[in-house]
């Protein structure tokens, strides 16, 4: 996230960014997707390629094979609703960067807006970028054990509600996915994501931790969605229900669920 607090980027911030070629503008969709048409100048990241050893040292690797230092301004997109490229984006920020943001909507709408596309791979000049991890925005599964049963933590699900209410870390409060986007955008506006978290009863100084199913994509939107009103203090919980499962940790059903539960709203 950019020192300025920004967390999204809109459309044509990012196309003057690419013509005064300020930017390094990432695309984690899959490479066939990559290949055939992107933003121009954009590099690919696909998510798999990634999440295939998302360890530090191999993300510096990643980082510097793409032309980032640490004073380099990176805009990650997506076409999958903003969950994909805000898992790229989290994880730039635990390796330590700063200057990163999410284009504020998808790549189809990009191309409905009939903007700039290509199909060039660019070529990219390797730099060095440094490594300042930052662990006060991951939560791992023991950590999280112990977290949970803190008045000031407040525990946020982002799948599906119906998997909320068939299964859930302890604690946790449903905020589906779904409702954390608006219209043609990834987030909704900020005093729109306000009233929605407030509502929830997601505010203040609470330490905010954020899980999904299985590998922090629906919870990384998440995460720039706490962000996005200026809650400080929020936390990835990465390998999610899939890893708290397997580690045969405790977890509760909704058992009074009434039919409106069902509902994403």
């Amino acid at each position: 996230m950019t020192e300025s607090g920004k967390i999204t980027t809109d459309v044509d911030s990012l196309r003057s960014e690419i013509r005064d070629k300020s930017v390094r503008v990432i695309d984690v969709r899959r490479e066939n997707d990559y290949k055939q048409d992107h933003i121009p100048s954009a590099v690919n990241l696909p998510l798999a390629n990634l999440l295939s050893d998302d360890s530090p040292e191999r993300v510096l690797k990643l980082v510097n094979s793409m032309g980032i230092d640490d004073e380099t301004p990176v805009v990650v997109y997506d076409d999958t609703f903003g969950a994909l490229a805000s898992r790229v984006a989290w994880t730039l920020e635990y390796l330590g960067h700063s200057n990163v943001t999410l284009l504020e909507t998808t790549y189809s709408h990009w191309k409905s807006l009939g903007l700039e596309n290509d199909s060039q791979t660019p070529e990219i000049q390797s730099k060095v970028h440094s490594m300042h991890l930052r662990p006060e925005i991951l939560a791992t599964s023991d950590y999280l054990e112990n977290a949970k049963t803190r008045d000031d933590v407040i525990l946020i699900d982002n799948r599906e509600r119906l998997n909320f209410l068939e299964q859930h870390i302890p604690g946790a409060i449903s905020l589906p996915y779904r409702t954390l986007a608006s219209n043609d955008n990834i987030l909704r506006s900020k005093e729109d994501m306000k009233r929605l978290l407030d509502n929830r009863g997601i505010t203040g100084d609470s330490e905010i931790i954020t899980y999904c199913g299985s590998v922090g994509t629906l919870s990384g939107l998440a995460y720039y969605a706490l962000k996005s009103v200026g809650l400080p203090n929020a936390k990835l919980y990465v390998r999610s229900f899939k890893e708290w499962k397997s580690l045969q940790k405790p977890t509760e059903k909704q058992e009074d669920a009434s039919y409106w539960d069902l509902s994403a709203e």
